[in-house]
């Protein structure tokens, strides 16, 4: 079952300001409302100048850090 827009947004903004603080997380939404961010254009080009070597390197880093967090709760 997908969630309600009301949650995703709830949902997203809780993760935001855990990650980034109150009020970075506002300057990211203030930011994104002012330039008309595109999202699915920047992740399109996002790893254009990455290598396939690096790019699966940080994929496999950030796995394996999570996998441990996982393993810890």
């Amino acid at each position: 079952m997908s969630m309600s827009t009301a949650e995703l947004m709830d949902r997203g903004m809780r993760y935001l300001v855990e990650k980034l603080g109150t009020v970075d997380a506002e300057k990211f939404i203030a930011a994104v409302l002012r330039e008309r961010f595109d999202y699915t254009e920047w992740q399109r080009t996002r790893f254009d100048d990455e290598g396939l070597e690096r790019f699966n390197a940080a994929a496999l880093a950030w796995a394996a850090e999570h996998e441990a967090k996982a393993a810890v709760k």
